[in-house]
């Protein structure tokens, strides 16, 4: 890569600051090739999430920004203006030119060089430019990925789930949870009632029967949970619950009548989290 100018770009700035928090392990990908198997669902989930737009582009040109332009730069990173070539929009409700312009955050080398990723193809999470047609605005500052056909696969499906009309809703706590004995010893089901940020529904079973293995499944709808089937790894519904449950109850959400109920509840609700295993993600 042709050695990069550092350049004052005064007014491109005012219009496109940069959200302060960037990831390092996510960013650092940007200078290698072949990348997906390397960046966790989560990260990709939580990105595709939070854009408007997300688009595959060409690298034309970028220059070096001056750090004291650059602000909430974190130390061994510098700031480029990018020039690039939209390639295809994968998903958005903004039309695009050919000519994009954007700001990113890459990680520097001991030498305090970029990746080299001039006239590589990349993956752009970002939000357009009010009054600014060509200009986006990354959703982080290292919203860009190097693009690889298996990376770009594994967001088209995810891209996929989220603008489906049954897409599950954001979750933001559990609302309320219920044990609820059966007439027979070790029989019993649990009710956890979750909240989502667009008030949609959205609840987790757990069914207990004598002699068996609890159950459990989510709905996110008004229908029955489809208890014995819980969501998958790297699905959207699994997304939605291991990345966004709180590690514990909240106190006042146990409405078991009780106290081996409110057990037996709690029990069952950290036998949920278990099952649905760690969110990583090295956005968090």
């Amino acid at each position: 890569m042709q050695s990069l100018k550092r350049i004052s770009f005064a007014a491109v700035l005012a219009c496109l600051v940069l959200p302060a928090q960037a990831s390092p392990a996510l960013a650092a990908e940007t200078a290698q090739g072949g990348q997906s198997a390397r960046v966790p669902y989560a990260d990709l989930a939580d990105l595709a999430d939070s854009a408007r737009l997300v688009l595959r582009a060409q690298v034309r040109t970028l220059a070096r920004v001056e750090n004291e332009r650059a602000p909430g730069l974190r130390p061994g990173w510098g700031r480029f203006f990018v020039k690039a070539k939209t390639r295809m929009l994968l998903t958005g409700d903004t039309p695009l030119g050919e000519d994009l312009r954007y700001l990113v955050d890459l990680p520097l080398d001991a030498r305090g060089k970029a990746p080299s990723v001039k006239k590589k193809d990349v993956l752009l999470f970002a939000r357009p430019v009010s009054g600014r047609p060509g200009e986006i605005q990354l959703v982080a500052p290292d919203a860009q990925l190097l693009w690889d056909e298996a990376l770009e696969a594994r967001l088209r499906a995810i891209l996929t789930e989220l603008v489906a009309p049954d897409a599950p809703g954001r979750i933001t706590g559990v609302r309320e949870i219920i044990h609820v004995p059966g007439n027979l010893a070790g029989e019993g089901e649990t009710q956890i009632f979750l909240s989502t940020s667009d008030r949609s529904a959205a609840s987790i079973t757990v069914r207990h029967r004598p002699g068996a293995p609890p159950m459990w499944g989510v709905s996110f709808s008004e229908l029955v949970a489809d208890v014995g089937n819980p969501p998958r790894r790297e699905t959207l519904a699994w997304y939605r619950l291991a990345c966004f449950l709180p590690d514990r109850l909240p106190r006042g959400a146990n409405h078991s009548e009780t106290a081996a109920g409110r057990a037996q509840a709690e029990a069952d609700y950290r036998m949920v989290l278990g099952e649905l295993g760690t969110c990583s993600s090295s956005r968090r």
